[in-house]
């Protein structure tokens, strides 16, 4: 998909939530909670999908973006007796 097919899809939903946003305190009580649950369902995955990427960044990157030291693979080698 290209680029500018991509911001028209983003746009109709855009207008679309806008659309919905205008006509839901006309709605009816069941639409209302639905739209409410939805909403709450689809802020949920990106606050937890940003809780996520940002563990992982930090777990592994630290603040500054450079690799951990500490988290460095190492060799086990066979002890010599």
């Amino acid at each position: 998909m290209s680029s500018e097919g991509f911001l028209k899809e983003v746009q109709d939903i855009g207008e679309k939530f806008l659309l919905k946003l205008q006509k839901l305190p006309k709605a009816e009580p069941v639409e209302i909670v639905s739209f409410s649950v939805v909403l709450l369902f689809i802020v949920t995955v990106l606050v937890l999908t940003i809780i996520a990427c940002s563990c992982c960044c930090y777990s592994c990157c630290g603040c500054d973006g450079r690799p951990d030291p500490r988290h460095r693979k190492s060799q086990v080698r066979p002890a010599t007796h």
